[in-house]
């Protein structure tokens, strides 16, 4: 029975291996390098383009009410509250206000993209260091020498950095008030842990892998059934490519269950009293609900039964419809989030049941695997230089049946956790920032796996330990050039974007002229901090409701217009006057409506009582 993996100091590449003068290089420009991508995210807080929408507000609204110690406006079965803690904590050390909040939020998101590199490098050196501990294991020492590998410790480093930078840079930007970059950090921390796990046997990583999805579940709830899928992979590799007694893999699954239920429990609990069943989160379900099973996703009503789709609903406290035709609801029964609609709506949509369907499932999953593929050529440079190493004589080493001596199995958790998240996901909604912490995972697995051609022989042993010299050296060589390539394209775009701000003398990326002009507008017609207001249609209702929070505004009444341009929706609407009448009923100050180019003339009939809010598209009708 093959025994636990041991490590051996001399086993690294960098240690057992000669290594070239590029590589030593590389391994003393690695803090330089590490400063670089830091000074190039400094300069995304400082000047990224404002790109807040309805989810940024929702995390925004939860970090008050955590600064607040509103507990029960912090339990939220769509959005968890590890992001916006984050976000509260920024608020609190920069001593930030409404009109300053985003330059701090920002600067949150530099300070997790920080956090995002340290998982990367410690995500590569667990995957070297898997690699090393199971070639030394390997009976036959000489066909699985570690000097075989072609990307050392140091070279996945620069690899693993650069492949984040790109991915900063298009859908995890630091102006997104979103937790993904969150969650990727401590998935990537998860996976690291259980890396070092198989590689040392340690408990402490069993502890640590189990902490960490516990703070990813804090964050989203997907990483709730991942964190099993983790424990189950941990069994799984252990019992068959390790061949460990189950004796010896009891006390790990037990400690990182443990460690896991520690961080995750207490919410859990408070979740599931709240809902009064076991709950960990209903985004799932929702979303399913929604993108698969066909069910209206917003202002779902219990006479809705055509919208309902596939699934079961019995809604428990629906949306209050003030009238029908056109709807006009009410959400003055959650007393939290500036547009209550959308804080917490698994609230308003609780007892809305999914149910599986194959049928329905699998055009869906279909469609979200041309939108994987579509990933991919959106992210083409690990791809490309991954191809690139092929042809110049690099293979890959994926080998993975438990008795072949040849095969090192390091690759084979997180590849298939990696396609695990990336087919979560594909069930149900699919989207580029909920699948780079998959990407990232299966691509620098697999560059760990490029192992020369073939290894030095005595046959030859001089030109084919040049050939190996020379494959590797351009190998690093190129990683470095995409390394450098990322932080450079970086570091274009935010002096492009420092030159348009500066054009328009804007205060700073984070700041929304229109927004503020929005905000403004309503001070100006007697809106004050506290005031409800009401909007319509999506633009001034779900996209960006941003402008009621610089506002110190609720939006507790809504006339719903799905797609119309609300001028012509308006115009065209035969009882306009009963419907803004009702909206007058709640109390609210003003209703609001984005209108587009449309601009509003004094002699229009419908539209004349229309004030325009600053130099924007927005405009407002007095009510009270």
């Amino acid at each position: 029975m093959q025994g636990a993996p041991q490590e051996r100091p001399g086993d690294s590449l960098e240690d057992g291996c000669e290594a070239s003068a590029l590589r030593r290089l590389l391994r003393r420009f690695f803090p330089f390098y590490c400063v670089l991508a830091a000074l190039v995210a400094f300069g995304y807080a400082l000047y990224d383009s404002y790109q807040i929408d309805g989810d940024a507000v929702a995390y925004m609204d939860i970090g008050d009410n955590l600064r607040a110690h509103h507990w029960a406006g912090i339990v939220n079965g769509y959005w968890h509250p590890m992001y916006p803690a984050f976000l509260s904590f920024g608020h609190i050390l920069f001593r930030a206000t409404l009109a300053t909040e985003l330059r701090a939020y920002y600067f949150v998101n530099l300070g997790i993209f920080l956090v995002g590199m340290l998982s990367i490098v410690c995500f590569t050196d667990a995957i070297v260091r898997l690699r090393t501990a199971l070639s030394v294991a390997m009976p036959d020492g000489r066909a699985m020498r570690q000097c075989d590998y072609l990307l050392d410790r140091t070279t996945m480093r620069y690899l693993g950095l650069a492949l984040l930078a790109i991915a900063s840079q298009r859908e995890l930007s630091l102006g997104k008030v979103r937790p993904d970059a969150l969650l990727q950090a401590f998935l990537l921390f998860a996976l690291s842990a259980l890396l070092a796990h198989f590689a040392t046997g340690r408990l402490r990583y069993a502890a640590l892998m189990g902490a960490a999805l516990g703070c990813a579940y804090l964050t989203k709830s997907f990483a709730f059934p991942f964190a099993f899928l983790c424990i189950i992979a941990l069994v799984l590799f252990r019992w068959i490519w390790l061949r460990h007694r189950p004796a010896r893999i009891l006390p790990a699954v037990l400690v990182s269950f443990a460690c896991f239920a520690a961080v995750a429990g207490p919410y859990v609990a408070a979740l599931s009293l709240q809902r009064h069943r076991f709950d960990f989160g209903d985004s799932g379900a929702l979303n399913y609900a929604w993108y698969v099973g066909g069910t209206e996703k917003m202002h779902l009503q219990p006479y809705m039964t055509g919208q309902f789709g596939s699934a079961e609903v019995h809604l428990k406290h629906p949306e209050r419809a003030l009238l029908r035709t056109p709807l006009v609801l009410s959400y003055a029964a959650m007393p939290y989030g500036t547009y209550p609609d959308w804080f917490d709506t698994t609230y308003w949509n609780e007892q809305v049941k999914p149910h599986f369907s194959l049928r329905q499932d699998l055009p869906r999953f279909l469609r979200d695997c041309v939108l994987a593929v579509r990933y991919l050529f959106n992210h083409p440079e690990g791809m490309l230089l991954l191809a690139l190493l092929l042809l110049l004589g690099a293979r890959l080493a994926l080998r993975w049946r438990p008795r072949d001596p040849n095969a090192n199995a390091f690759w084979i958790v997180p590849v298939l956790l990696g396609a695990a998240i990336w087919g979560i996901y594909a069930l149900v909604n699919t989207e580029e920032r909920y699948v780079t912490v998959a990407y990232l995972s299966i691509v620098l697995t697999l560059f760990a796996t490029l192992r020369l051609t073939r290894a030095p022989s005595a046959v030859n042993p001089s030109a084919a330990n040049s050939a190996a010299a020379d494959l590797r050296y351009a190998a690093s060589a190129l990683v470095l050039l995409l390394a450098l390539l990322a932080i450079g394209e970086g570091a274009r775009t935010v002096f492009e974007d420092r030159r348009q701000l500066s054009l328009l003398h804007s205060r700073g990326g984070w700041y929304s002229p229109t927004m503020v002009d929005v905000a403004g507008g309503l001070a100006s017609l007697g809106v004050r901090p506290g005031d409800s207001v009401a909007c319509i249609g999506p633009g001034a209702c779900l996209v960006d409701h941003y402008w009621a929070r610089l506002a110190g505004v609720r939006i507790l009444t809504e006339i719903y217009d799905p797609a119309t341009p609300v001028p012509q929706f308006l115009s065209a609407l035969p009882n306009r006057d009963q419907a803004i009448a009702v909206v007058r009923a709640q109390g609210a100050k003003v209703l609001v409506g984005e209108f587009g180019n449309f601009r509003v003339s004094d002699t229009d009939p419908a539209l004349g009582d229309w004030k325009q809010l600053g130099d924007t598209d927005f405009y407002a009708l007095p009510l009270n």
